[in-house]
């Protein structure tokens, strides 16, 4: 079952956009098609709730030496997404969201999930959200770390499904089936038409 079919989302809400950064776009080692597709639907939302967007960025340690087991072999395929190898511009939003901060604000992580180190946790606990809409890429990667996360801590989960992305349709399709078959009760996807006809907070 697909919609929002938990009552219309409100003050307690924030849009949490996953990762979509010039790192994911054209030209880079990790380019996913995608982004460019479902951005004009992430720029909208972005647009109509500024004050209540987060957008998470992935960083790249600066050599792989600070990581261990998988992570050093991951780093160790792809050396040249390194920081100290990699220009700063690639770590930052496109324009078209980019123009949006402030009022919008940003977490950096080094992982797939932004929860570990507990900082977007006790940000959204102090500001009193419990409902996190969520964009971005890529749909069975970063936003699976992230959703999951979400469900760990107990937030309602809203997942907006024409502006999620992946690199792969076989892995984002089988994604979006098993958060539609085996969350129902913590995860609801719905399209942005249905997410921003029913999201009127006041403020």
């Amino acid at each position: 079952m697909t919609g929002i079919r938990f009552g219309p989302p409100g003050d307690e809400a924030v849009h949490l956009c996953v990762d979509m950064q010039r790192l994911f776009g054209p030209g880079s080692s990790w380019a996913v098609p995608w982004m460019e597709k479902i951005l004009p639907a992430v720029s909208e939302l972005t647009a109509a709730h500024a004050a209540r967007t987060i957008f998470t960025r992935f960083i790249p340690p600066a050599d792989a030496e600070k990581y261990a087991g998988t992570w050093a072999r991951y780093y160790a395929a792809w050396p040249q997404m390194l920081r100290d190898r990699l220009s700063a511009d690639w770590l930052e939003l496109p324009s078209a969201l980019a123009r949006h901060v402030p009022p919008a604000r940003q977490f950096d992580k080094q992982l797939y999930s932004p929860w570990p180190d507990g900082r977007l946790h006790g940000f959204l606990q102090a500001a009193g959200i419990s409902t996190l809409i969520i964009t971005g890429g890529e749909t069975e990667i970063c936003v699976l770390a992230t959703v999951l996360g979400a469900i760990d801590r107990g937030y309602r989960v809203i997942l907006i499904s024409d502006a999620v992305c992946s690199s792969a349709d076989p892995t984002h399709d089988a994604a979006m089936r098993i958060y539609e078959s085996r969350f129902g009760r913590q995860i609801e996807t719905a399209p942005l038409a249905e997410l921003m006809d029913q999201w009127r907070p006041r403020g």
